[in-house]
């Protein structure tokens, strides 16, 4: 398959090759594409790519001298016994002088499981060996918080050196699109619903097939990919993954508060809290408070990634129908609540488009941030939810209403969400009402009336996917 995506990623790479001496650290969680994004930046460089596992020193230096030994095509070095790394790393410097060189070390914590100096190892040999003689180093690595507490926070050895650092990124609707062309346009959205943007997810999607059929084949088999992927990636990125994965359930099943999600899982708030920072810091879970506020009372949490989302919300309760080969009996159960499931995730792609138009110059509302915001309507006392929110400045912001429904949206949306904006003192306000099935025609006459709404009907965002 083609290489999709990472334009900013590979231009940032790129930009560092030009360094006399970049060193660049990349980072992210398992799956997402850390490793494809290098190998295509090298692919037309010299580079010397060095994958860690979890062996002995000795073996690593064996490993090590046999890539040198492959790039640099001197049979010798392979034969050679290395005992110490800035030997290894001398090689590389030595290798071609006048031309610039790539080191790669992936999954760099591996290295320093076997020794916890290698950090500072490094360090020389950075300092001593590689810095002025035209290489450029990448360290990468998948635990995510050991490269944050151990590569690029203050009191690590390596702290300074960096030129750069890419935290990849899972990649938003609009990019994951490029993985599946053919799908229908609805379906583009449910795909990316159920799948989320992670390369190595998107990859098991087969647009020549139906959802449904997508779902049965990548969710519903005992022996796919991705029916054992949330607890095989837990018991690679956590100690106690039992206690994870009590706590994600959890909160797939409702349990939105700290205190609710204390209650399902057994134990103490501060023990849960520390759970869920981990994976809050893993991108699979987030956390919210009402837009515009920073009161920790109303924090509420969700699961922010999609491959889990659904996953804990359709997979986990079926497995033992899943695993005696029933999948048409396991999707009959899912089908009935898609649109619901589908809702959050409209939500989610409404606004990344409202991101894009503001970072193309096309958003009335100069915003700094969006989210949800949900609060107690002081005259009627109900409670009151607004899809969208994004504050300008004092006087100037947008409100904004999202409907994954087959209906068109009618005037009385519209209306509703004038009347929960009145909650709010603003004197400019801008309305977005995004919509699956588009618009009635008096929700139309009435947007052109007021000038300040946009309908943005969902076949108009896909216009977006280039």
């Amino acid at each position: 398959m083609d290489f999709i995506g990472r334009t900013s990623e590979l231009a940032t790479l790129n930009a560092e090759l030009e360094r006399s001496s970049g060193f660049v650290v990349i980072y992210g969680r398992r799956r997402v594409g850390k490793t494809t994004l290098i190998k295509e930046f090298i692919k037309d460089k010299r580079a010397f790519y060095y994958l860690a596992t979890t062996e002995s020193e000795a073996q690593s230096m064996k490993r090590f001298a046999g890539v040198l030994s492959r790039t640099t095509k001197n049979p010798m070095l392979s034969k050679v016994t290395f005992t110490d790394w800035l030997d290894l790393f001398q090689v590389v410097a030595d290798d071609h002088p006048d031309e610039k060189k790539v080191l790669v070390i992936d999954e760099f914590p591996y290295l320093v499981k076997t020794n916890p100096d290698f950090p500072s190892i490094l360090q020389n040999a950075w300092d001593e060996v590689l810095k002025d003689h035209n290489v450029m180093l990448i360290l990468c690595g998948s635990s995510m918080s050991y490269m944050e507490d151990h590569v690029l926070a203050y009191k690590a050895p390596l702290y300074g050196r960096r030129t750069a650092q890419l935290k990849v990124q899972p990649f938003e609707f609009m990019e994951a699109c490029k993985h599946f062309p053919k799908f229908a346009a609805e379906d583009k959205a449910i795909a990316y619903g159920i799948v989320g943007g992670t390369p190595q997810y998107l990859l098991q999607l087969d647009d020549g097939l139906s959802i449904k059929e997508n779902i049965k084949k990548i969710f519903l088999n005992p022996s796919s990919f991705l029916f054992e992927e949330p607890t095989n990636l837990l018991k690679q990125e956590v100690r106690e993954p039992a206690i994870y994965n009590a706590i994600i359930t959890a909160i797939a099943t409702g349990g939105t508060k700290l205190s609710e999600i204390s209650s399902k899982v057994g134990e103490d708030t501060s023990v849960c809290a520390t759970y869920i920072r981990n994976l809050i810091s893993l991108g699979i879970v987030k956390k919210e408070t009402p837009y515009g506020e920073s009161s920790g009372r109303k924090t509420i949490y969700s699961i922010e990634d999609n491959m889990f989302r659904f996953w804990y919300r359709f997979v986990a309760e079926n497995t033992s129908v899943i695993s005696r080969g029933a999948d048409e009996l396991a999707y009959k159960r899912i089908e009935p609540y898609l649109s619901d499931y589908m809702g959050a995730v409209f939500e989610d792609i409404s606004k990344q488009h409202l991101w894009n138009e503001l970072l193309n110059d096309n958003c009335p509302v100069n915003f700094t941030d969006i989210g949800r915001w949900w609060g107690t309507n002081k005259k009627t006392r109900q409670q009151e939810e607004i899809d969208i929110m994004g504050v300008q400045d004092k006087t100037t912001a947008l409100f904004g209403e999202c409907k994954w429904t087959n209906e068109k949206v009618d005037l009385a949306v519209l209306e509703k969400l004038i009347e929960r904006s009145e909650l709010f003192n603003y004197k400019n306000k801008h309305f977005y009402l995004f919509a699956k099935s588009g618009f009635t025609k008096g929700c139309i006459r009435k947007a052109e009336e007021m000038g300040n709404v946009r309908l943005v009907e969902y076949s108009e965002m896909l216009k977006e996917v280039k």
